[in-house]
């Protein structure tokens, strides 16, 4: 239970296609995504490759500090995780880790499910804790949904979205 009071559900349903599926300790497929220079470019504004043990170490801090799922699709009739996401007030982290389904609204969809789940636990306001200025796919995300800057960091900006 990493918000405190609030049981995390086995499922959240985006559309007929896409769900986020709870964090269970298993998290080896996802090892490609965080060995790519580009993805963890966008994510950690270096192109350094993660190692299992940091990962490992990610996993965990997220999951204990909100609510992680990884994203999946339907494919052939069975979801395929392509990413990751953990949702708590202070932050959305996401992560869309196969290339061939980045620009294609997944993300959207997924921030605008986790901002109703914030509704529904009677949130007043969601922060997104960074966004890499040169990571112009996730600000353009945010911002046509409503966050706005509410901070500058290191390596880019903070948002707040009044619910």
């Amino acid at each position: 239970m990493a918000i405190e009071g609030v049981e995390q559900p086995a499922v959240l349903q985006v559309d007929d296609e896409i769900r986020l599926r709870k964090y269970e300790g298993v998290y080896d497929f996802a090892f490609g995504w965080y060995k790519d220079e580009e993805t963890v470019y966008l994510v950690d504004g270096v192109r350094v490759p993660y190692t299992r043990e940091k990962l490992k170490r990610m996993y965990e801090y997220l999951n204990h500090h909100g609510e992680l799922y990884f994203i999946e699709v339907m494919e052939k009739g069975v979801y395929k995780p392509i990413g990751d996401v953990t949702f708590w007030k202070d932050d959305i982290p996401i992560v869309i880790g196969e290339k061939r389904y980045r620009g294609k609204g997944i993300g959207r969809k997924v921030v605008c499910t986790l901002i109703d789940r914030g509704r529904k636990l009677g949130y007043d306001c969601l922060y997104v804790s960074e966004i890499n200025l040169f990571n112009i796919a996730s600000v353009k995300c945010f911002e046509s949904l409503g966050f706005r800057v509410c901070g500058q960091t290191d390596k880019g900006k903070r948002y707040l979205l009044k619910l």
